[in-house]
């Protein structure tokens, strides 16, 4: 006898439950972006929930130095300019058109600082790394015996050194990727 064929195959049904997942995540995300304040502080209580979790297990050492190490380069990428100042400068040098660096003096061209990693990125990546470094602390295959001061020192070095030579490069192009002390003008006024 000929069965009839059912309508969906399984590995179309588990990909229709699939976007259907990911597109209410994304909802959820879409609603949670104008909430800065609230979606920090709930990643700032989810770090000190993942340390709590580390130091009362005693363990996992190489989960957290992984961590502060992405947590770092998160941090690098959101501090600097989308447009490498120094990059293009270098490749205006070697084209003879230095035309396409920062502006330097008052009659040139006022770009905005644009973030190589906007802030909302910067929060949904730190937040997924944090969980995900949450949830390898519950499996034993993660807890490397390891001489833990010494990731906390080659970790303090390492954050000291490149925020020391990120600083350095904010100073000589004279970037800064932050709002606060910068002039704030009254949008009323101009309209």
């Amino acid at each position: 006898m000929d069965t009839p064929e059912p309508d969906q195959t399984p590995f179309a049904a588990v990909s229709a439950q699939t976007t259907r997942l990911g597109r209410l995540y994304q909802t959820y995300l879409d609603k949670s972006t104008p909430y800065t304040t609230y979606r920090w502080c709930s990643t700032v209580a989810l770090i000190i929930l993942f340390f709590l979790r580390i130091v009362l297990a005693q363990g996992w050492y190489i989960v957290c130095y992984s961590l502060g190490i992405y947590l770092l380069n998160l941090f690098l990428a959101f501090l600097q300019p989308k447009f490498d100042p120094s990059l293009t400068q270098d490749e205006g040098l070697e084209d003879g058109d230095a035309s396409n660096s920062l502006p330097t003096k008052q009659d040139e061209e006022f770009r905005p600082f644009i973030r190589r990693l906007p802030e909302f990125k910067f929060w949904h990546s730190a937040t997924r790394a944090i969980l995900i470094s949450f949830i390898c602390t519950w499996f034993s295959i993660f807890n490397v015996p390891v001489f833990w001061p010494v990731l906390v020192v080659y970790f303090i070095i390492l954050f000291s050194l490149t925020m020391r030579r990120q600083i350095q490069h904010m100073i000589k192009y004279r970037y800064v990727p932050f709002t606060f002390g910068k002039t704030r003008y009254d949008q009323r006024a101009g309209h």
